[in-house]
Order: C-alpha cells, then sequence, then structure tokens
C-alpha cells in the first residue's frame, strides 16, 4: 500500500516557511553553510539553498557530506561500500552549520555526520532541518532543529521523498511495496 502524504504545493510551502526560519535565526548566512547529506539530503539542500537565494536573495555557502565510513554498521556487511562525492569546498571552523537531510527516522546517519564533520573542522554549531520528521524509532538522542513535516509511521513503513521536478511528493510504503 501506497499513500501520498506531501505533493509538490505541499512541499513548496514547507520549503518557504523553512527558509523563513532559517532567515529568522541566521540573518544574511554570512557565517552559516548548509551541508546535505548524501544521498538523499542533497535534493532537499538544493531546494532550500534555491530557495533562500530565490526569496532573499541569499548566496547561502553549500556543501555535500557522504557520511559512508563513519557508520556503525560500516563493517557489518558483506556489501562493498561506494562513497559518495564529497563537496565542502569551504572552511566549517567556528562556521554555524546546518545540516540537511530530507528525513529522520532513527537519527543513526545524524549520528555519523557529526562525527564526519569533526574530520573538517571545529564548527560554532550545528542545527538539522529535515523534510519529514519520524518522531517514532529514534535510537540516538537527536532532535531536528528545523522540520517541514512530523509524522507518524509504523516501523515497518518506508517515507520516499521523490524529488521530481514536475510533481515532487513524499510517500509512505508499507514493506509489501518496497
Amino acid at each position: 500500500m501506497k499513500r501520498i502524504i506531501l505533493k509538490k504545493a505541499q512541499i513548496d510551502l514547507i520549503l518557504t516557511r523553512i527558509c523563513h526560519q532559517l532567515v529568522e535565526d541566521h540573518g544574511d548566512f554570512s557565517n552559516t553553510a548548509l551541508i546535505a547529506l548524501q544521498p538523499r539530503g542533497i535534493l532537499f539542500g538544493k531546494a532550500l539553498r534555491d530557495k533562500l537565494n530565490q526569496l532573499f536573495n541569499i548566496t547561502v555557502t553549500y556543501g555535500e557530506l557522504d557520511t559512508t565510513f563513519h557508520r556503525d554498521d560500516f563493517r557489518r556487511t558483506d556489501k562493498p561500500l561506494i562513497p559518495n562525492t564529497i563537496s565542502l569546498d569551504f572552511e566549517i571552523e567556528a562556521k554555524r552549520i546546518i545540516l540537511v537531510d530530507d528525513v529522520l527516522y532513527t537519527g543513526r546517519s545524524i549520528r555519523a555526520a557529526l562525527d564526519a564533520i569533526n574530520d573538517y573542522g571545529r564548527p560554532a554549531s550545528i542545527e538539522l532541518v529535515t523534510l519529514i520528521n519520524r518522531k517514532f524509532k529514534r535510537e540516538v538522542p537527536i532532535h531536528p532543529d528545523y522540520v517541514g513535516e512530523h509524522i507518524d509511521s509504523r516501523t515497518d513503513d518506508y517515507v520516499k521523498v521523490d524529488w521530481n521536478q514536475n510533481e515532487c511528493q513524499v510517500w509512505i510504503i508499507t514493506d509489501s511495496d518496497k
């Protein structure tokens, strides 16, 4: 069973709201950077970056971070791991960092991102923005600072964010339909 929980117009409204919240807290972004998590957070990160530029004419320092080798399940699989490209062409030392990911579920990916960021320096602060916060089944004490939508879902459900430019949607898919 598949069910759409957000459509393009709702996602656009969420992006606008989050951008207003970010500008309220970070001003002109002169000492703030968005870092999107590979692979699924980058489309949300680019959408936020573009919307900030569209609404406020702010050029945001933007990067993409891969956490493959910082995950706690790194050596627990026989499958070969293929990391994504890391794109951080700026110093994060003393900078305010906003991590961007599409769905927050267990929190393990964010924990891995925090470990990975430490390899690049010590930021002044780190905040988290997610499009979807799956409130239950958190395994680590991580909570987003900015949220598009809080949802209740069953453990065996899967939340899929589809960033097709013509029809952005968020789905809840039951285990049997993955």
